[in-house]
């Protein structure tokens, strides 16, 4: 579809373009998914139904807007970064494709769009939209100070989740902040999957993650803060009352979490980046069940 979109794009800009969609990862929609599901279960758990069109349509278009800024402001704090990391390097500012003055237009200009989409909603959205906005810029400059950027990354990614409670009911029960404890819980796991790919490089390059706090036992802490997640949203689904089809769900991304790990046992780079990207049937499996739990009431 996107290359479709750039054949129609006269030749000198087609380029350019290409290199923009590369830089706010177009090309790979898993992380817009990774936020997008989250982001699915408070629209649906807020409304206690299929959510309203209005929100659904501006977090849907949000997601995408806010993770393009986010990749956007990720590579400019990595520019320098990047290009010793064997799968960064051919990133377009690392490789020169993109200039750090490009990249920063780019995130603005996404950035200045999400928040256009969040004025059709209501005051305390728009309040939350603030901090959200806050915790997208700062995250990837935190991997330079702190060990666990990742649970920044789960607080940005996450972020969508009392805003959306608070466009669909006007406030931010205390379901809408478990879920979102939740989702930093597990956003440190898929993130950390995915930091394992590059530990070796970032450890030369001096870069910290949480793939490098836990070591040598990364896959028992790996394993318990997927217990806490599975434990967490059995509370979301306890608090909102939710039937079978939620908790067949859930025995379903405890059957992921599990083949996951069997994967990345040898800490082999495919698998990591494998048991990464399998987290989306992880976030879709307990959409659905959200979905079928609060149809069947």
């Amino acid at each position: 579809m996107l290359d479709w979109l750039l054949q129609k794009l006269p030749a000198p800009y087609r380029t350019k373009a290409r290199d923009y969609l590369v830089l706010t990862r177009m090309d790979r929609p898993i992380g817009a998914l990774l936020l997008l599901w989250p982001t699915w279960w408070a629209l649906w758990l807020a409304a206690s139904d299929f959510p309203p069109v209005k929100p659904l349509v501006i977090f849907t278009l949000g997601v995408f807007a806010m993770r393009a800024a986010g990749c956007a402001i990720n590579d400019f704090a990595d520019r320098k970064l990047d290009p010793q990391v064997e799968r960064t390097a051919g990133r377009p500012i690392a490789a020169g494709r993109v200039t750090p003055r490009e990249a920063l237009i780019v995130f603005a200009s996404l950035l200045v769009f999400s928040f256009i989409l969040v004025l059709f909603t209501n005051k305390l959205t728009i309040e939350l939209s603030f901090a959200g906005a806050a915790l997208a810029a700062i995250y990837p400059f935190t991997k330079r100070y702190t060990h666990m950027p990742q649970v920044v990354l789960g607080a940005a990614f996450g972020w969508s989740i009392p805003m959306a409670f608070a466009a669909v009911m006007g406030t931010v029960p205390p379901i809408g902040w478990l879920l979102f404890i939740a989702n930093i819980i597990w956003s440190v796991v898929y993130d950390t999957e995915y930091a394992l790919v590059d530990r070796d490089d970032d450890i030369k390059a001096g870069a910290k993650s949480t793939a490098i706090l836990f070591g040598d036992a990364d896959l028992p802490i790996l394993g318990i803060l997927m217990a806490t997640f599975l434990l967490a949203m059995l509370f979301v689904g306890q608090r909102a009352t939710l039937g079978w089809p939620y908790w067949l769900s859930l025995v379903v991304s405890a059957g992921l979490f599990g083949w996951q790990l069997w994967r990345i046992r040898s800490h082999d780079r495919a698998a990591c980046l494998w048991a990464f990207r399998n987290n989306n049937w992880l976030g879709m499996a307990l959409w659905i069940g959200i979905v079928l739990a609060l149809a069947f009431r």
